[in-house]
C-alpha cells in the first residue's frame, strides 16, 4: 500500500529521538556541544556527496562538472522568493505553535531542533526517489534504508538538541506523502532528470544545515526551500542548465 515506506520512516525518527533524549539527558554539556559539532560535520558530507554526484562527471579519464547554472538559479531565486515570502518565520511560528501544544513551552532547544532535524531527514534525494518508488512501484526499500539512517541522525541529534528533533517525524510524513500522493497522480511526469535535479539542489540545502550547526545560525536555510521547487521544474524547460 503507498505510503507504509513513509509510515516506516516516521517510526523510526521518533524511535531515535527517544533514544537521543535518553541518551542526551545523561551527558555534559561540553560532549553534548562537541556531539553537535560531529552531527555539524556529518550533514556536511552528506550533502557534499550528493551534490558531487549530481554535478561530476567523467569522460575519457578527465573530470568535468555540469548543472552549475542549474544550482545557481535555483538557489538564488528560491531564496529570494523565500525571503520575500518569510518561509523561516512561518516554520520558526509553527514550531513555536507544536511546541505550545506538546507541552514543551518550556524547552528552549525545541525549535531549533525540530527546525535542523526536519531540513536534514524531509530534504534530500532519498526523501523524494524513496516516496516515488513506494507510490510507483510499491518498492520501500529506498525508505527503510532511510528509515535507519535517519534513526540514527534524529538519535544523534536528540542528544543535543532535545524532543524537538523527535518532531520532524512530522515534517517526514507531509514531505513524503506529499510526493507520494503527487507520484500517483502525475506518475508519468516524474522523469528521472526531474529527480536528478531535484536531489541535486537538495543536497546543496543540506550543505547548509550543516553549515548552520557547525558555525551557528549563519545560513536561514529554510528561505532556500523555494528552490526545490524550481529544480524539478527546471528539467522541463528548453534551457540547458
Amino acid at each position: 500500500m503507498p505510503g507504509v515506506g513513509t509510515l516506516i520512516n516516521m517510526a523510526a525518527i521518533v524511535v531515535g529521538g527517544l533514544a537521543g533524549m535518553f541518551v542526551g539527558e545523561r551527558m555534559s554539556t561540553h560532549m553534548r556541544e562537541a556531539l553537535l559539532k560531529a552531527n555539524g560535520v556529518v550533514v556536511l558530507f552528506i550533502g557534499i556527496s550528493g551534490a558531487v554526484a549530481g554535478m561530476l562527471t567523467q569522460s575519457g579519464g578527465t573530470f568535468g562538472t555540469q548543472h552549475s547554472m542549474l544550482v545557481v538559479v535555483c538557489i538564488v531565486l528560491g531564496t529570494l522568493i523565500g525571503e520575500a515570502c518569510g518561509f523561516d518565520a512561518w516554520v520558526t511560528r509553527f514550531g513555536e505553535w507544536l511546541k505550545a501544544k506538546t507541552g514543551n513551552a518550556g524547552d528552549v532547544t525545541f525549535v531549533d531542533g525540530f527546525v535542523t532535524a526536519s531540513m536534514t531527514v524531509a530534504v534530500g534525494a532519498m526523501a523524494v526517489v524513496g516516496a516515488v518508488d513506494d507510490a510507483l512501484l510499491g518498492d520501500i526499500s529506498v525508505l527503510c534504508t532511510k528509515a535507519i539512517l535517519d534513526c540514527v541522525i534524529v538519535l544523534s541529534m536528540a542528544c543535543t538538541l532535545g524532543r524537538g528533533c523527535m518532531f520532524s517525524a512530522l515534517s517526514v510524513g507531509v514531505v513524503q506523502g506529499s510526493v507520494t500522493a503527487i507520484a500517483l497522480l502525475a506518475g508519468p511526469f516524474f522523469t528521472d532528470t526531474a529527480l536528478a535535479y531535484l536531489s541535486l539542489v537538495g543536497s546543496v540545502v543540506i550543505f547548509c544545515v550543516g553549515v548552520n550547526l557547525v558555525w551557528g545560525d549563519r545560513i536561514a536555510v529554510l528561505n532556500m526551500l523555494p528552490a526545490l521547487v524550481l529544480a524539478p521544474v527546471c528539467a522541463y524547460l528548453p534551457l540547458a542548465l
